[in-house]
């Protein structure tokens, strides 16, 4: 090959590289499931892709599932968003109650163990549990999450290939 083609090759990686990272860091990125405290909605070692523009774009929302930073070690944690600011939440024998009314939690393989609250969540911040309740650490141990925590909203499971399908 000659020096021309050299050249235009490695101006087209590094190009492919430039737009890779820019993407991850504003757009997209993945994350990969740690753990079970997701089950049976993800599973340890499981891939998601997650949109960081989500919360740009909108508001959270209940249900959602979240890619988060710790609040206190900084390490990257999901979640499922189950509390918004201004709402009362309790879990009273095992029932998630949300203002007062029962939350229907179809992804759910048991009922929330024991008891937690009242407590209103605050303007800024979410509440977050794991599916696997009993397994899970999230706002019940470490509190509100802040809003400002929030890397993006998982969107696709892509691995294992088998498993790929949008999370709701």
């Amino acid at each position: 090959m000659n020096e021309r083609l050299w050249w235009d090759w490695l101006q087209t990686i590094a190009l492919a590289l430039i737009l890779s990272l820019v993407l991850r860091a504003t757009v997209i990125d993945s994350f990969r499931v740690q753990g079970q405290s997701m089950e049976p909605t993800l599973h340890d070692g499981d891939r998601v892709l997650i949109s960081r523009l989500s919360y740009r774009l909108g508001e959270p929302q209940r249900g959602d599932i979240v890619v988060f930073r710790h609040p206190t070690n900084g390490a990257r944690y999901i979640k499922r968003i189950i509390g918004l600011p201004g709402d009362v939440l309790e879990i009273r024998l095992g029932q998630v109650l949300v203002n007062q009314q029962p939350l229907e939690e179809p992804y759910l393989a048991r009922r929330t163990p024991g008891s937690f609250g009242p407590v209103r969540v605050p303007a800024g911040t979410v509440f977050v549990l794991g599916d696997n309740r009993a397994n899970s650490e999230d706002s019940r141990v470490f509190g509100f999450l802040p809003l400002r925590y929030i890397i993006g909203k998982a969107f696709l499971l892509y691995w294992p290939p088998s498993n790929m399908h949008f999370i709701r």
